[in-house]
């Protein structure tokens, strides 16, 4: 049974790692040099192509890791499964409160009708620099979780 579930939480938080791994290399450059009507299609456009499978490895990669913590033989095994579910958890933290609420706010936009004010309230700067800090907590929950196999198998 444990080896089931390090097999899922592995293959869960690399997922998700590797979504918003690819997000930083690829989509977010995109996202940031386009014009203001572009970005919004374009934002509109990727940010619906990831429910809910994001919100369910994120959940699973949660879940078993606090499982994992629970049933490791060993201190620090169980320290550093439950310290990798705290990562996950503020992944999906910054998740719902900032990202998420932009994509709702972007996903509601006219590209051919932005608000007077669109440039005041551009979110790319707060929505970047939130899926950087998601992307690390996430890369990180997964090298712990790679180099726990050992303490755990």
């Amino acid at each position: 049974m444990l080896e089931i579930v390090v097999s899922l939480v592995l293959l869960a938080n690399g997922l998700a790692a590797g979504v918003l791994l690819g997000t930083q290399m690829g989509g977010w450059p995109l996202l940031d040099s386009l014009p203001p009507d572009r970005y919004v299609h374009a934002h509109a456009f990727f940010s619906t192509r990831f429910d809910p499978f994001m919100p369910i490895c994120l959940l699973i990669t949660t879940l078993g890791d606090l499982a994992l913590g629970l049933l490791a033989g060993s201190a620090t095994a169980r320290v550093l499964y439950l310290a990798a579910a705290s990562l996950c958890l503020g992944t999906i933290t910054i998740s719902l409160t900032r990202n998420v609420p932009v994509n709702r706010w972007v996903r509601a936009l006219d590209p051919d009708n932005l608000p007077e004010d669109f440039a005041e309230r551009d979110p790319r700067r707060r929505w970047g620099t939130w899926n950087r800090v998601r992307t690390a907590l996430t890369v990180l929950a997964l090298l712990i979780n790679c180099g726990l196999v050992g303490l755990t198998l």
